[in-house]
């Protein structure tokens, strides 16, 4: 599984429906309102390299109101929840 986190800038007036829009996107699995310099953190979850164009280049940037996106593409994952799920499997 290909992570890849988007930053998003967008029309600061239509952020919530630019958000709702993109959530409803294949391939997004959160999408994050934040402060600071961009307005919206995306994340994708998909199978292969490719597909993250085919996301962020061709659906995320495609939304009315998003006025750039800026992607990166996650190596490895450090997270404790992930960690603790891992470790707790099978266990009541």
């Amino acid at each position: 599984m290909i992570t890849a986190i988007s930053f998003v800038k967008a029309e600061v007036a239509r952020i919530p429906e630019v958000a709702e829009a993109i959530a409803a996107l294949d391939g997004v699995s959160e999408v994050y309102s934040v402060t600071g310099e961009i307005d919206l953190i995306v994340l994708v979850r998909v199978k292969a390299h490719e597909d993250v164009a085919d996301v962020v280049a061709d659906r995320v940037n495609k939304v009315p109101g998003v006025l750039s996106t800026e992607t990166h593409i996650a190596f490895r994952a450090y997270s404790q929840i992930d960690l603790e799920a891992a470790f707790s499997l099978g266990i009541e």
